[in-house]
């Protein structure tokens, strides 16, 4: 099936919500999720986004800045899920307190204004990766239209290109928790360190970057063809030295590159329980 009649489905499917609540982080997929809900339901679909420590700078103002021009009611809610219990103890099943976190704050502005639904931006390839989330999804009844419509993460760039959204080829912003190798604690020094360091990368003209936290160390990602930049003399002596200003004794460049959710490279799926004890919530939710 086409781009093109992936996304009639998911306008199709979008129709048979009287209103809904999207669940808003101002990322690639729930940005095409609010624009094409936004244009099949109006001002009956609204948006909401939380922002607490662990949301990556900058990304807040570019979810204010498309629901402002999407013309969508904007709630923005203040949380902190290293509040969560749980949470910071950063177990491999993390998302899933920040995702019921989510959930929870979706659903209660949902009754409050009589709202009929919560969707969320999952996408097709989502369904294949180590998502704990999607299991908090499951659990509270959220919609994932994407997913519904048969859309992969390739699909959603080519539509949100078509649709003329900025955000087409955005790179993925996951919550700065991600960072942290799961067991390791997680703490808003930490946090705050992490975001940091990779503001100092994106003062280099980088967009697509991550400063892995471990402990001591900082391992830095970037795609292949940015590490020679990394690697000049003048700019790796100024890295290092405003990282280990920041903290950090030892400053790292992984050669193997950039990978979205690398830290899940230490995960056996097979083998990993969900918080209710039964299979992966990835695996499962297929």
């Amino acid at each position: 099936m086409s781009v093109a009649a992936k996304s009639e489905r998911l306008r199709e499917i979008l129709a048979t919500f009287d209103t809904a609540v999207v669940a808003f982080s101002g990322g690639v997929d729930s940005s095409y999720l609010l624009h094409e809900a936004a244009s099949v339901l109006g001002s009956r679909c609204i948006a909401l986004t939380t922002t607490s420590p662990t949301t990556p700078a900058g990304d807040l103002d570019d979810a204010k800045r498309l629901a402002a021009a999407l013309g969508v009611e904007h709630v923005i809610v203040e949380t902190n899920e290293l509040a969560i219990p749980g949470y910071a103890a950063n177990p491999v099943n993390r998302c899933w307190f920040c995702k019921d976190n989510l959930f929870v704050l979706c659903a209660a502005e949902a009754a409050r204004r009589g709202v009929a639904i919560v969707l969320d931006g999952a996408n097709v390839d989502d369904l294949g990766d180590h998502r704990p989330g999607l299991l908090a999804a499951t659990e509270h009844g959220v919609r994932h239209p994407l997913v519904e419509a048969g859309l992969t993460k390739a699909d959603v760039r080519a539509a949100s290109r078509s649709a003329g959204l900025a955000t087409w080829d955005r790179p993925a912003s996951p919550c700065l928790s991600s960072r942290f190798p799961y067991g390791t604690t997680i703490t808003p020094e930490a946090l705050a360190r992490v975001a940091a360091a990779e503001e100092v990368l994106r003062s280099l003209g980088l967009r697509e970057l991550r400063v892995r936290h471990h402990d001591t160390i900082a391992r830095i990602e970037v795609p292949e063809d940015a590490m020679a930049l990394l690697v000049e003399p003048a700019v790796r002596q100024r890295v290092a030295a405003e990282l280990r200003r920041l903290g950090y004794l030892w400053v790292t460049l992984d050669l193997t590159g950039f990978r979205s959710g690398s830290l899940n490279e230490a995960l056996d799926l097979r083998t990993h329980e969900g918080p209710d004890g039964q299979s992966p919530p990835a695996l499962r939710f297929r």
